[in-house]
């Protein structure tokens, strides 16, 4: 295994130096904090990644779960992790004080779920579920359901999930056929299958509380006709726990992420599983994007941890394995050179730091976007709520699809052996290539931008993401070096808004195959921008830093952030002018040919 897998002091720049984190203490939400306390609760976060999670992570991988008789066998550490974590705080960390939390902000515990997945993505999986499924109920359930779960799951006793997915309903969740019969008991009767759920039975817990999508018969047709409910493995009966008719059929097989296993669940088999609704009928899609949309954004974050540790492990290669010499040295004497002297691998090198470096600043943006909301109101809150709502589709799919080709660079600089098990880059390129299809395939997330995010509120998000980054510009446009990328990303910019609103021009005009068809190219674009955006307001920042003068490990430091800011500036922003090119056309070569055609 690598030495390391992310670096702590990026962390702190981002959090204290981009982003200044602690001005959030000056909220009365979060003005329990300080800048020293939000230090430790990272440096709390990476000795519990170190010590817990990092040192299995290849464990995990070779020793896949096991089906048994009434549950998954996963590694046994993982009842340890669960209680570690929630004994310590952390699946509860962003909550109030009254369920045990510590109102966290969202940006410091995306900090900490970057270490947490960067160790280990496999096993941060299990608690980060539990956290989301226990704040869905925490919003919208009852009292009693309340009183039932949470304290369970706040310490890592139950495993939360987010049940969805059916077999022959994949995305298409107005499609799924999981039906919930009033019991006449206050519960309902839950009968049908759900695939494809993540840690959705094992035993690292004793119990599995599912939040699950289902419809009461007789409700609206589609997507909303789909209620929420909560479906345990095991439900709660005069204080004992009793089987409620869910059964793990299996779980898949599959090429990464193979230390968290996704269960195929039947339900009500004998009648006799029960779930209780959560809020008002009709309403879970609603109720459960507040879920999905935070796990996308955490999809994004994941991904960024596994460039980072595929990173790492990369560089720690180059700079140990000698090979060849300079071709300059045409004698070809004397001893060979570390790899990391060549130009080309420098260039691998730089690629994945400005994709590590690059997508964390976005992730973390969307983080403190979060907090934003919680702590504002009114105009205010709302700029915000549609700022969010814009990046996350962007924050989503960057990340993951760049992280294929990143990590993809890491087993490059190593060669062959990158290819072997040896190695750990391989894993990390298994694991991460799952990041595009989680919560939602790049597709659809394309479909979420273009058509609802860019055009709600008649298109007010999109200005509002455009006005972001033109300030940003105009603020690089003031020091002379930053001046010619500031003039870069203004012109990317400008066109951005060109394609934009002849798209918007089609979805008037058109029907609306011809208004999305391109529509994942547009969110590639839109990713592209949004990072080189981060970039320029890091390279702002670094400037200031050292004017002010720099020496040592610090000037090392900034020094390498400019060199990777103009690395994607000079060889990924441009693109985008590819992207606007294909995105103009008037060509329609999706949407003319037939199936006919592809045979």
């Amino acid at each position: 295994m690598a030495k390391e897998y992310v670096s702590m002091r990026n962390l702190r720049f981002v959090l204290h130096e981009l982003f200044q984190v602690e001005k959030l203490t000056t909220y009365q939400r979060y003005a329990d904090h300080t800048k020293d306390g939000f230090d430790l609760m990272i440096d709390s976060a990476k000795q519990m990644a170190d010590t817990l999670l990092h040192p299995i992570y290849r464990e995990m991988d070779d020793n896949e779960p096991k089906m048994g008789e009434d549950t998954v066998h996963v590694h046994p550490d993982m009842r340890k992790i669960m209680r570690e974590f929630g004994e310590s705080g952390w699946i509860a960390c962003q909550e109030d004080y009254e369920h045990g939390g510590q109102r966290m902000p969202a940006t410091i515990y995306g900090a900490s779920n970057f270490i947490f997945h960067a160790a280990n993505t496999s096993a941060a999986s299990y608690f980060g579920l539990t956290g989301g499924s226990a704040d869905l109920i925490g919003t919208f359930g009852n009292q009693e359901l309340k009183d039932t779960y949470l304290a369970k799951m706040y310490a890592g006793e139950w495993q939360g999930t987010m049940a969805l997915t059916e077999p022959h309903a994949g995305s298409s969740l107005g499609d799924i056929t999981t039906t919930a019969t009033p019991a006449g008991d206050g519960s309902y009767r839950i009968k049908g299958q759900k695939h494809f759920i993540s840690a959705g039975d094992h035993d690292g817990v004793d119990n599995v509380v599912h939040l699950m999508l289902a419809k009461i018969p007789g409700g609206p047709a589609g997507s909303k006709g789909i209620s929420l409910f909560v479906v345990p493995k095991k439900r709660p009966v005069n204080g004992e726990l009793v089987a409620n008719d869910v059964k793990t059929n299996s779980f898949e097989h599959k090429m990464g992420m193979k230390g968290c296993p996704i269960a195929y669940l039947i339900m009500g088999e004998n009648d006799n599983c029960h779930g209780w609704l959560v809020g008002e009928p009709h309403q879970g899609l609603k109720y459960m994007f507040q879920m999905m949309n935070g796990a996308r954004i955490s999809v994004g974050m994941m991904s960024t941890a596994l460039s980072s540790a595929a990173y790492y492990a990369s560089l720690q290669y180059a700079n140990e394995r000698p090979q060849g010499r300079h071709v300059s040295n045409k004698g070809q004497d004397g001893p060979m050179v570390p790899i990391i002297e060549y130009a080309d691998v420098k260039r691998m090198l730089l690629f994945q730091k400005s994709i590590v470096e690059g997508c964390l600043s976005l992730v973390m943006q969307c983080s403190y976007y979060e907090d934003m909301i919680r702590v504002t109101e009114g105009e205010e809150r709302e700029k915000y709520q549609m700022l969010l709502d814009v990046l996350t589709p962007m924050c989503k799919t960057y990340p993951a699809e760049m992280s294929l080709l990143s990590t993809s660079q890491g087993i490059q600089v190593l060669g062959g052996v990158g290819y072997c098990a040896d190695f750990p880059l391989q894993q990390f390129y298994r694991d991460t290539r799952i990041n595009p299809i989680y919560e939602g395939t790049t597709g659809i997330q394309a479909m979420d931008l273009l058509g609802r995010k860019v055009t709600m509120k008649g298109g007010k998000a999109v200005m509002l993401f455009g006005a972001e980054m033109q300030q940003t510009v105009m603020q690089a446009m003031q020091d002379e070096k930053l001046k010619p990328y500031a003039e870069k990303l203004g012109a990317s910019l400008q066109k951005f808004s060109e394609v934009t609103m002849k798209l918007m021009g089609l979805a008037q005009t058109q029907e609306p195959e011809v208004f999305l068809s391109d529509a994942t190219l547009y969110l590639e674009n839109a990713g592209i921008l949004c990072v080189a955006w981060q970039w320029l307001k890091q390279a702002i920042v670094v400037q200031e830093k050292l004017a002010a003068g720099q020496s040592g490990d610090e000037l090392a430091f900034y020094e390498g952030k400019m060199y990777a800011f103009k690395y994607f500036f000079e060889y990924e922003l441009p693109k985008s002018i590819g992207l606007v090119k294909r995105l103009m056309s008037d060509e329609r070569l999706t949407l003319e040919m037939s199936e006919a055609h592809l045979n």
